[in-house]
């Protein structure tokens, strides 16, 4: 069986639109890591700073 040239796959020409979605991706991607990361670190100090506090007697 064979396929014609112009056949519909992975093999052709990208499309100029994919850079700019493999970036928006990435920036995507980038920007949830960072705020992932983020709160982690105010979870840890807030423990910290709680675990610091003197109970109540």
């Amino acid at each position: 069986m064979k396929r014609s040239p112009g056949a519909a796959g992975f093999n052709g020409g990208s499309a100029p639109a994919s850079s700019q979605l493999t970036d928006a991706v990435a920036t995507s991607l980038a920007i949830g890591s960072l705020s992932l990361c983020l709160i982690v670190t105010l979870t840890v100090l807030s423990i910290k700073v709680a675990m610091a506090m003197p109970l109540p007697a």
